[in-house]
Protein backbone atom coordinates (compact mmCIF):
# COMPACT_ATOMS: atom_id res chain seq x y z
CA UNK A 1 0.00 0.00 0.00
CA UNK A 2 1.13 3.61 -0.74
CA UNK A 3 0.19 7.14 -0.65
CA UNK A 4 -2.85 5.83 -3.50
CA UNK A 5 -4.41 4.27 -0.97
CA UNK A 6 -5.38 7.83 0.34
CA UNK A 7 -6.42 8.99 -3.59
CA UNK A 8 -9.81 10.06 -3.75
CA UNK A 9 -10.65 6.90 -6.35
CA UNK A 10 -9.95 4.32 -3.58
CA UNK A 11 -10.56 6.71 -0.31
CA UNK A 12 -14.04 8.02 -0.95
CA UNK A 13 -13.81 9.76 3.67
CA UNK A 14 -10.80 10.72 4.70
CA UNK A 15 -9.11 11.78 8.35
CA UNK A 16 -6.50 14.60 7.81
CA UNK A 17 -4.85 15.75 11.26
CA UNK A 18 -2.70 18.85 11.29
CA UNK A 19 -0.10 19.16 14.59
CA UNK A 20 0.65 22.29 16.32
CA UNK A 21 4.72 22.60 15.10
CA UNK A 22 3.00 22.43 11.60
CA UNK A 23 -0.04 25.18 11.62
CA UNK A 24 1.78 27.55 14.66
CA UNK A 25 4.95 29.20 14.70
CA UNK A 26 7.30 28.95 17.70
CA UNK A 27 6.16 32.58 19.01
CA UNK A 28 2.05 31.77 18.46
CA UNK A 29 1.44 32.89 15.42
CA UNK A 30 -0.56 30.93 12.76
CA UNK A 31 1.24 29.93 9.12
CA UNK A 32 -1.63 31.06 7.40
CA UNK A 33 0.39 31.11 3.96
CA UNK A 34 1.13 26.84 4.51
CA UNK A 35 -2.62 26.45 5.87
CA UNK A 36 -3.94 28.01 2.56
CA UNK A 37 -2.17 25.56 0.26
CA UNK A 38 -3.60 22.72 2.84
CA UNK A 39 -7.06 24.15 2.52
CA UNK A 40 -6.61 24.13 -1.57
CA UNK A 41 -5.23 20.74 -1.04
CA UNK A 42 -8.84 19.81 0.97
CA UNK A 43 -10.39 21.87 -1.83
CA UNK A 44 -9.04 19.86 -4.94
CA UNK A 45 -9.70 16.76 -3.34
CA UNK A 46 -13.24 17.51 -2.57
CA UNK A 47 -14.17 18.21 -5.81
CA UNK A 48 -12.52 14.74 -7.06
CA UNK A 49 -15.39 13.70 -4.64
CA UNK A 50 -13.69 12.93 -1.81
CA UNK A 51 -14.91 14.02 1.75
CA UNK A 52 -12.63 15.02 4.24
CA UNK A 53 -12.54 15.78 8.14
CA UNK A 54 -9.69 18.03 9.46
CA UNK A 55 -8.88 17.29 13.13
CA UNK A 56 -7.02 20.31 14.35
CA UNK A 57 -4.39 21.35 17.04
CA UNK A 58 -3.28 24.92 17.56
CA UNK A 59 -5.41 26.28 20.28
CA UNK A 60 -3.75 26.05 23.34
CA UNK A 61 -1.10 27.42 21.16
CA UNK A 62 -2.62 29.99 19.94
CA UNK A 63 -4.30 31.25 22.78
CA UNK A 64 -1.54 31.16 24.68
CA UNK A 65 0.25 33.81 22.80
CA UNK A 66 -2.50 35.81 23.11
CA UNK A 67 -2.88 35.78 26.87
CA UNK A 68 1.11 35.61 27.17
CA UNK A 69 1.14 32.50 29.41
CA UNK A 70 4.14 30.68 30.33
CA UNK A 71 5.20 27.30 28.80
CA UNK A 72 2.65 27.62 25.77
CA UNK A 73 0.14 27.81 27.82
CA UNK A 74 0.90 24.31 29.50
CA UNK A 75 2.23 25.44 32.53
CA UNK A 76 -0.08 23.79 34.63
CA UNK A 77 -4.08 22.73 33.74
CA UNK A 78 -5.75 25.74 34.07
CA UNK A 79 -3.59 27.42 31.94
CA UNK A 80 -3.98 24.83 28.93
CA UNK A 81 -8.10 25.44 29.86
CA UNK A 82 -8.03 29.31 29.39
CA UNK A 83 -5.67 28.60 26.40
CA UNK A 84 -7.92 26.21 24.43
CA UNK A 85 -10.91 28.14 25.26
CA UNK A 86 -9.39 31.79 23.87
CA UNK A 87 -7.47 30.01 21.03
CA UNK A 88 -10.44 27.94 19.99
CA UNK A 89 -12.07 30.88 18.70
CA UNK A 90 -9.10 31.74 16.54
CA UNK A 91 -8.59 29.10 15.05
CA UNK A 92 -11.96 27.91 13.42
CA UNK A 93 -12.01 31.76 12.18
CA UNK A 94 -9.18 30.64 10.45
CA UNK A 95 -10.16 27.34 8.95
CA UNK A 96 -13.42 28.89 8.28
CA UNK A 97 -11.89 31.84 6.15
CA UNK A 98 -9.68 29.45 4.80
CA UNK A 99 -12.27 26.98 3.77
CA UNK A 100 -14.28 28.97 2.47
CA UNK A 101 -12.06 31.01 -0.10
CA UNK A 102 -11.59 27.97 -1.81
CA UNK A 103 -15.74 27.46 -1.87
CA UNK A 104 -16.13 25.45 0.99
CA UNK A 105 -17.86 25.66 4.37
CA UNK A 106 -16.44 24.68 7.45
CA UNK A 107 -17.91 23.28 10.63
CA UNK A 108 -16.45 23.04 14.13
CA UNK A 109 -16.83 20.07 16.40
CA UNK A 110 -15.41 19.97 20.01
CA UNK A 111 -15.38 16.70 22.01
CA UNK A 112 -14.30 15.02 24.83
CA UNK A 113 -13.03 11.69 25.72
CA UNK A 114 -16.43 10.46 26.99
CA UNK A 115 -17.81 11.92 23.69
CA UNK A 116 -16.52 8.73 21.90
CA UNK A 117 -15.84 6.58 24.79
CA UNK A 118 -19.99 6.39 26.03
CA UNK A 119 -21.64 4.43 23.46
CA UNK A 120 -24.47 6.43 22.53
CA UNK A 121 -22.76 10.09 22.55
CA UNK A 122 -19.92 8.29 20.58
CA UNK A 123 -23.02 7.14 17.73
CA UNK A 124 -24.84 11.13 18.04
CA UNK A 125 -20.94 12.16 16.88
CA UNK A 126 -21.06 9.26 14.11
CA UNK A 127 -24.76 10.64 13.41
CA UNK A 128 -23.15 14.37 13.21
CA UNK A 129 -20.40 13.96 11.26
CA UNK A 130 -22.14 11.57 8.62
CA UNK A 131 -24.09 14.02 7.86
CA UNK A 132 -21.85 16.52 7.53
CA UNK A 133 -19.48 15.25 5.54
CA UNK A 134 -22.91 14.06 3.62
CA UNK A 135 -23.44 18.31 2.85
CA UNK A 136 -20.27 18.21 1.47
CA UNK A 137 -19.04 20.49 4.78
CA UNK A 138 -15.68 20.07 6.12
CA UNK A 139 -15.60 19.40 9.87
CA UNK A 140 -12.72 20.70 11.72
CA UNK A 141 -12.64 19.32 15.19
CA UNK A 142 -10.46 19.30 17.63
CA UNK A 143 -10.78 18.00 21.65
CA UNK A 144 -12.43 20.03 23.94
CA UNK A 145 -9.57 21.22 26.14
CA UNK A 146 -11.13 23.81 27.77
CA UNK A 147 -13.25 21.52 29.75
CA UNK A 148 -11.34 18.22 29.41
CA UNK A 149 -9.07 17.39 32.34
CA UNK A 150 -6.22 14.75 32.98
CA UNK A 151 -8.68 11.94 33.87
CA UNK A 152 -11.01 12.29 30.69
CA UNK A 153 -9.02 13.45 28.00
CA UNK A 154 -7.08 12.13 24.72
CA UNK A 155 -4.14 13.80 25.57
CA UNK A 156 -3.17 14.18 21.54
CA UNK A 157 -4.62 14.61 18.11
CA UNK A 158 -2.96 11.69 16.72
CA UNK A 159 -5.48 9.33 18.86
CA UNK A 160 -8.67 11.50 18.09
CA UNK A 161 -7.68 11.27 14.55
CA UNK A 162 -7.83 7.67 14.30
CA UNK A 163 -10.96 7.74 16.81
CA UNK A 164 -13.08 10.17 14.80
CA UNK A 165 -11.98 7.60 11.42
CA UNK A 166 -14.09 5.18 12.96
CA UNK A 167 -17.01 7.19 13.56
CA UNK A 168 -16.79 8.54 10.69
CA UNK A 169 -16.71 6.00 8.66
CA UNK A 170 -13.84 7.05 7.16
CA UNK A 171 -11.51 4.74 4.84
CA UNK A 172 -8.13 6.06 5.95
CA UNK A 173 -6.12 8.48 8.39
CA UNK A 174 -3.22 10.83 7.28
CA UNK A 175 -0.93 12.24 10.22
CA UNK A 176 0.40 15.52 9.03
CA UNK A 177 3.58 15.81 11.24
CA UNK A 178 6.99 17.18 11.94
CA UNK A 179 8.72 13.83 10.83
CA UNK A 180 8.86 12.14 7.65
CA UNK A 181 7.73 9.05 9.09
CA UNK A 182 8.43 6.16 11.09
CA UNK A 183 12.52 5.08 10.82
CA UNK A 184 14.12 2.02 12.20
CA UNK A 185 16.30 4.58 14.54
CA UNK A 186 15.91 8.51 15.51
CA UNK A 187 16.83 10.35 12.25
CA UNK A 188 18.01 13.09 14.09
CA UNK A 189 20.99 11.45 16.08
CA UNK A 190 21.41 8.91 13.30
CA UNK A 191 21.73 10.05 9.82
CA UNK A 192 21.83 6.63 8.57
CA UNK A 193 17.85 5.76 9.83
CA UNK A 194 15.38 3.88 7.33
CA UNK A 195 12.26 5.15 7.13
CA UNK A 196 9.59 2.65 6.93
CA UNK A 197 7.25 2.83 4.07
CA UNK A 198 4.61 0.09 4.98
CA UNK A 199 3.62 -1.37 8.46
CA UNK A 200 1.71 -4.63 7.83
CA UNK A 201 1.24 -5.17 11.79
CA UNK A 202 2.36 -3.50 14.70
CA UNK A 203 4.18 -5.79 16.83
CA UNK A 204 7.34 -5.01 19.61
CA UNK A 205 9.66 -4.59 17.02
CA UNK A 206 7.01 -1.43 15.48
CA UNK A 207 6.62 -0.24 19.13
CA UNK A 208 10.25 -0.17 20.14
CA UNK A 209 11.14 2.46 17.15
CA UNK A 210 8.71 5.07 18.57
CA UNK A 211 10.07 7.92 20.54
CA UNK A 212 7.89 9.31 23.00
CA UNK A 213 9.21 13.04 21.81
CA UNK A 214 8.00 15.20 19.39
CA UNK A 215 10.73 17.32 17.44
CA UNK A 216 9.10 20.14 18.13
CA UNK A 217 8.17 20.14 21.42
CA UNK A 218 5.39 22.39 20.67
CA UNK A 219 2.67 19.36 20.70
CA UNK A 220 1.88 16.80 23.05
CA UNK A 221 1.95 13.90 20.61
CA UNK A 222 5.12 12.17 19.12
CA UNK A 223 5.38 8.75 17.52
CA UNK A 224 4.58 7.00 20.31
CA UNK A 225 1.03 8.56 20.36
CA UNK A 226 1.15 7.79 16.48
CA UNK A 227 1.90 4.00 16.85
CA UNK A 228 -1.12 3.95 19.20
CA UNK A 229 -3.64 5.85 17.07
CA UNK A 230 -2.06 3.48 14.32
CA UNK A 231 -2.97 0.39 16.10
CA UNK A 232 -6.56 1.80 16.85
CA UNK A 233 -7.44 2.61 13.25
CA UNK A 234 -5.96 -0.30 11.83
CA UNK A 235 -8.07 -2.38 14.30
CA UNK A 236 -10.99 -0.84 12.73
CA UNK A 237 -10.43 -1.72 9.21
CA UNK A 238 -8.98 1.97 8.60
CA UNK A 239 -5.40 2.82 7.16
CA UNK A 240 -3.17 5.24 8.54
CA UNK A 241 -0.39 7.10 7.40
CA UNK A 242 2.35 9.56 8.86
CA UNK A 243 3.70 12.04 6.22
CA UNK A 244 5.84 15.30 6.52
CA UNK A 245 3.72 18.45 6.73
CA UNK A 246 7.02 20.44 6.19
CA UNK A 247 5.98 21.79 2.46
CA UNK A 248 3.18 23.73 0.84
CA UNK A 249 0.39 21.40 0.02
CA UNK A 250 1.57 18.64 1.88
CA UNK A 251 -1.96 15.86 0.55
CA UNK A 252 -0.66 16.82 -2.77
CA UNK A 253 2.94 16.16 -2.03
CA UNK A 254 2.48 13.13 0.08
CA UNK A 255 -0.10 11.80 -3.08
CA UNK A 256 3.02 12.81 -5.67
CA UNK A 257 6.06 11.50 -3.97
CA UNK A 258 4.55 8.56 -1.83
CA UNK A 259 7.27 9.13 1.14
CA UNK A 260 5.61 8.11 4.85
CA UNK A 261 5.20 5.22 6.77
CA UNK A 262 1.43 3.94 5.50
CA UNK A 263 0.11 1.29 8.15
CA UNK A 264 -2.16 -1.40 6.81
CA UNK A 265 -4.98 -2.53 8.11
CA UNK A 266 -5.23 -6.15 9.36
CA UNK A 267 -8.72 -6.82 9.16
CA UNK A 268 -12.09 -5.28 9.02
CA UNK A 269 -13.92 -5.12 11.67
CA UNK A 270 -17.69 -4.44 12.53
CA UNK A 271 -18.86 -0.95 13.90
CA UNK A 272 -19.39 -2.01 17.41
CA UNK A 273 -16.42 -3.83 17.76
CA UNK A 274 -14.39 -1.27 16.12
CA UNK A 275 -15.44 0.76 18.50
CA UNK A 276 -14.44 -1.85 21.54
CA UNK A 277 -11.10 -2.15 20.42
CA UNK A 278 -10.41 1.51 20.03
CA UNK A 279 -11.58 2.17 23.79
CA UNK A 280 -8.97 3.72 25.92
CA UNK A 281 -10.87 4.31 29.31
CA UNK A 282 -11.64 0.41 30.67
CA UNK A 283 -13.25 0.68 34.08
CA UNK A 284 -11.37 -2.61 35.15
CA UNK A 285 -9.15 -5.30 33.68
CA UNK A 286 -9.74 -9.30 33.93
CA UNK A 287 -6.56 -11.19 33.96
CA UNK A 288 -6.75 -14.67 32.39
CA UNK A 289 -4.70 -17.47 31.74
CA UNK A 290 -2.66 -19.19 28.63
CA UNK A 291 -5.68 -21.52 28.17
CA UNK A 292 -8.26 -18.56 28.28
CA UNK A 293 -5.94 -16.69 25.59
CA UNK A 294 -6.20 -19.36 23.38
CA UNK A 295 -9.62 -20.19 23.57
CA UNK A 296 -10.60 -16.03 23.11
CA UNK A 297 -8.13 -16.08 19.86
CA UNK A 298 -10.64 -19.05 18.63
CA UNK A 299 -13.38 -17.36 18.70
CA UNK A 300 -14.87 -18.27 21.93
CA UNK A 301 -16.23 -16.15 25.07
CA UNK A 302 -14.37 -15.72 28.19
CA UNK A 303 -15.97 -18.24 30.88
CA UNK A 304 -14.75 -17.70 34.88
CA UNK A 305 -12.75 -21.01 34.60
CA UNK A 306 -9.50 -19.49 32.62
CA UNK A 307 -9.98 -16.10 34.85
CA UNK A 308 -7.51 -15.12 37.32
CA UNK A 309 -8.27 -11.82 38.64
CA UNK A 310 -11.14 -9.26 38.34
CA UNK A 311 -10.01 -5.58 39.27
CA UNK A 312 -10.88 -2.24 38.84
CA UNK A 313 -14.37 -0.36 39.70
CA UNK A 314 -16.37 -1.88 37.12
CA UNK A 315 -20.11 -2.63 36.69
CA UNK A 316 -21.84 -4.95 34.52
CA UNK A 317 -22.32 -3.72 30.96
CA UNK A 318 -18.81 -1.20 30.94
CA UNK A 319 -15.49 -1.95 29.19
CA UNK A 320 -13.11 -4.04 30.63
CA UNK A 321 -9.16 -4.91 29.29
CA UNK A 322 -8.67 -8.59 29.19
CA UNK A 323 -5.08 -9.17 30.49
CA UNK A 324 -2.73 -12.50 29.71
CA UNK A 325 -0.41 -14.27 31.25
CA UNK A 326 2.47 -11.80 29.25
CA UNK A 327 0.42 -8.60 30.71
CA UNK A 328 -0.52 -7.73 27.22
CA UNK A 329 -3.83 -7.03 26.58
CA UNK A 330 -5.62 -9.78 24.48
CA UNK A 331 -9.55 -8.45 24.33
CA UNK A 332 -11.28 -6.02 25.49
CA UNK A 333 -14.86 -6.07 26.10
CA UNK A 334 -18.24 -5.67 28.05
CA UNK A 335 -18.85 -7.44 31.35
CA UNK A 336 -21.53 -9.66 32.54
CA UNK A 337 -20.82 -8.70 36.06
CA UNK A 338 -19.98 -6.34 38.38
CA UNK A 339 -16.18 -6.11 39.51
CA UNK A 340 -17.35 -8.23 43.07
CA UNK A 341 -19.28 -10.71 41.28
CA UNK A 342 -16.55 -11.49 38.59
CA UNK A 343 -13.87 -12.01 41.08
CA UNK A 344 -15.51 -14.69 43.14
CA UNK A 345 -16.23 -15.99 40.24
CA UNK A 346 -12.36 -16.11 38.62
CA UNK A 347 -11.52 -19.80 38.31
CA UNK A 348 -14.34 -21.49 39.44
CA UNK A 349 -15.91 -23.89 37.45
CA UNK A 350 -19.57 -22.96 35.36
CA UNK A 351 -21.71 -25.55 37.43
CA UNK A 352 -20.44 -23.77 40.73
CA UNK A 353 -21.62 -20.34 40.04
CA UNK A 354 -25.04 -20.62 41.04
CA UNK A 355 -24.05 -21.19 44.51
CA UNK A 356 -21.28 -18.56 44.86
CA UNK A 357 -23.87 -16.02 43.95
CA UNK A 358 -27.19 -17.21 45.04
CA UNK A 359 -28.70 -16.84 41.79
CA UNK A 360 -28.67 -17.75 38.34
CA UNK A 361 -25.38 -16.95 36.57
CA UNK A 362 -24.91 -15.58 32.89
CA UNK A 363 -22.87 -18.07 31.13
CA UNK A 364 -19.70 -16.04 30.75
CA UNK A 365 -18.47 -13.05 32.15
CA UNK A 366 -17.52 -11.32 28.98
CA UNK A 367 -19.06 -12.46 25.99
CA UNK A 368 -18.00 -13.12 22.38
CA UNK A 369 -20.41 -10.77 20.91
CA UNK A 370 -19.66 -7.90 23.09
CA UNK A 371 -15.86 -8.51 22.61
CA UNK A 372 -12.88 -7.38 20.55
CA UNK A 373 -9.56 -8.72 19.77
CA UNK A 374 -6.77 -6.88 20.35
Amino acid sequence: MSADAFSAATCPRLIVKVGSSLLVTPGGEVRRDWLATLAADIATRAKAGQQIAVVSSGAIALGARRLKLAKGGRASLEDAQAAAATGQITLSQIWAELLGAEGLTAAQMLVTLDDLEDRRRYLNASATLARLLSLGVVPVINENDSVATAEIRFGDNDRLAARIAQAAGAQGVILLSDVDGLFDANPLTHPEARLIDQVKRIDARIEAMASGDSASGMGSGGMASKIAAARIATGAGVALAIASGHHDHPLLAFATSGRGSVFVPERTANARKAWLAGGLTAKGEIAVDAGAVVALKAGKSLLAAGAISATGQFLRGDLVAIIGPDGATVARGLSEYDVGDAARLCGKRSDDHAAILGHAPRGALVHRSHMALL
